[in-house]
């Protein structure tokens, strides 16, 4: 079995658009004809580029290949043009083609991915969502303490038993910045509201995007502690180890922290620093599902659990599931559970908050191609971007989320 062609679909999911502006999937075909597909996160660089890039990261490195042998396509991306090192681009582009050799793999031997991982440690796995406006509540829904505690506490009436939210203000280029006392007070608000909304029902989590400096996330933590958090995400910005490490020792809520890491070696550096008790790979970027599992043995050792990350496809979130599935130290996954992430993957979907594994071979998707070309992304910004404004201490902060 030798990988033969490699084709790029870029989706752009109708409004409200929950889970980014585009969604990057590669499909990869063998040539006695399996297909695969994966999925690559938030890449820094426009979708047709990328595109371009995931083309000549399979034409290198992978076409001729057995799909099996992802050890040693992922050691040729990572040395790719003297480089030794997680290129968020080039290792973007590796993670999504990895993702769909599994696929591959459990179709040609009618397994589920998780067989192929070391076979099935949980059955129903834990599932959270992130707080988004019902339809009609409008963007102050993203300031409203009350109007988030009342989505909270439908969420939860569902099942779930853990919801995201992130009020802190946004992220800007310019890097960490210390919160003002606005954003502090609305993040005390926030997490009030929703407490009192869900009692013990569910856990809060407090998102924020690596937007302050350490001594501020510690402020901030200490602001909301009372409230219990099990988690405050990525506090400040992705490559400050030490920051992570000072942030956790530093106020008392349990720090999550890895959406934007590539490679082993990134949260590893993470973990020696003391930097966090969660680890959040997002598959797509961090190397995909093989990657994903030498993560969770490594996090083992440390006594961290895995909750991974998904802003993004049903293919990453497929694949999300199958990893979780394989591993003891899974915390939970999250979930964005839209009619068109159902329409498009056929995969996986979250029940009473939870999500079972599927049996179905590969990463247990009926990917819809013709849905796929039917949305086609048409505009000229990124999946994500990040403010280039600098925070506003005097008339406060509005981050849009989502």
């Amino acid at each position: 079995m030798k990988l033969a062609e490699c084709e790029v679909f870029v989706v752009a999911p109708p409004a409200p658009g929950w889970g980014g502006r585009y969604w990057i999937l590669p499909k990869v075909t063998t040539a006695c004809g399996i297909s695969g597909y994966g999925e690559v996160y938030a890449a820094a660089i426009g979708p047709e580029v990328m595109s371009a890039v995931i083309a000549d990261v399979f034409d290198r490195h992978c076409e001729g290949s057995d799909p099996a042998d992802t050890a040693l396509m992922g050691r040729r991306v990572w040395g790719s043009g003297f480089t030794g090192r997680p290129d968020l681009t080039v290792w973007g582009a590796w993670s999504g083609i990895e993702i769909a050799c599994w696929d591959i793999l459990g179709k040609a031997l009618d397994r589920p991915v998780h067989k192929l991982l070391g076979g099935r440690l949980n059955d129903r796995l834990r599932a959270y969502t992130y707080l988004y406006p019902d339809p009609g509540m409008g963007d102050d829904f993203w300031i409203s303490p009350d109007m988030a505690a009342e989505v909270a506490a439908q969420r939860v009436e569902e099942g779930w038993t853990a919801v995201k939210f992130d009020p802190a203000g946004p992220y800007t280029i310019r890097g960490g910045h210390e919160p003002g006392q606005r954003d502090i007070a609305l993040s005390v608000a926030f997490c009030r509201a929703i407490r009192q909304a869900v009692g013990d029902r569910a856990d809060l989590l407090f998102g924020t995007h690596g937007q302050f400096t350490a001594s501020g996330a510690i402020r901030l933590g200490r602001s909301i502690a009372p409230h219990d958090p099990l988690w405050f995400e990525e506090p400040v910005p992705p490559d400050d180890m030490p920051g992570h490490a000072a942030v956790a020792a530093g106020q008392p809520v349990p720090v999550a922290s890895g959406e934007r890491l590539c490679g082993l070696s990134e949260f590893a550096a993470l973990l020696r620093a003391g930097g966090a008790s969660i680890l959040q790979p997002a598959l797509g970027r961090a190397g995909g599902v093989g990657e994903g599992l030498r993560i969770a043995a490594m996090a083992q050792g440390f006594g961290v659990q895995l909750a991974p990350h998904l802003y993004a496809g049903p293919v990453e979130f497929a694949a999300s599931v199958q990893l979780g599935a394989a591993i003891p130290n899974l915390l939970m996954v999250e979930a964005i559970e839209s009619p068109f992430h159902h329409a498009l993957g056929g995969g996986p979907r979250v029940e009473g908050g939870c999500v079972t594994v599927p049996d179905t071979p590969g990463l247990g998707l009926a990917f819809d191609e013709d849905l796929a070309r039917a949305h086609p992304f048409t505009g000229d910004r990124l999946h994500l971007e990040m403010q280039e404004d600098p925070p506003d201490y005097a008339a406060g902060n509005r981050f849009t989320g989502g």
